[in-house]
């Protein structure tokens, strides 16, 4: 079962760099994949961290995902796809969080929902921004890979990416604190 969930949260996950591709809808994209990343990281670390109980689980769990994700665009990179090959392990560090909630809480599954969610759901859009500037030049792909126009209800509006309240890093941040709470509650759930 432990298999089956971390092989389904890769998949969920695996296309969370096709960002680069909407260069467009660059922040946007960016803001929607790290909250869907965090939320598949949360609920499957947290299940495994409380089905065994032991501290460092999560960090188990994060480098399964990070292992199946470079073999899944090691192999789509051999085929000709437009993935760099090295994919930043982003997931490493956040689930390192959720195990240091759990541990210095005492195994206190109260602590490592609260906690550890917020510190989880903080923390990837972070480590996700430096897997983004880690990538190929988005405008380098969009001329390399020509894409068919966007329709209209698509044009975009152009972010103000320089404001902090418009920042894609704040707000991922902040909805992925409040939404990996309540994801790191079902992980919990889900063993009883």
């Amino acid at each position: 079962f432990i298999v089956v969930v971390a092989v389904n949260s890769t998949l969920l996950t695996i296309n969370a760099g096709d960002y680069i591709f909407y260069t467009d809808w660059a922040w946007t994209s960016f803001v929607v994949f790290s909250i869907s990343q965090t939320l598949m990281l949360v609920v499957g670390a947290t299940y495994y961290l409380t089905f065994t109980g032991v501290p460092g689980t999560a960090t188990y769990y994060a480098l399964i995902m990070t292992v199946y994700t470079w073999i899944a665009k090691g192999a789509w990179f051999a085929l000709g796809y437009p993935y760099d090959f090295i994919v930043t392990p982003v997931w490493l560090p956040s689930a390192m969080l959720l195990d240091l909630a759990y541990w210095a809480t005492k195994k206190n599954k109260h602590s490592l929902i609260l906690f550890g969610g917020v510190l989880c759901g903080m923390s990837l859009p972070l480590f996700n921004m430096v897997n983004l500037i880690t990538v190929a030049d988005p405008l380098e792909t969009a001329f390399k890979y020509p894409r068919p126009t966007l329709p209209p209800y698509m044009t975009p509006i152009e972010p103000q990416v320089g404001k902090f309240y418009n920042s894609p890093v704040a707000l991922g941040a902040g909805a992925g604190a409040v939404l990996a709470c309540t994801f790191a509650a079902l992980g919990c759930k889900l063993n009883t």
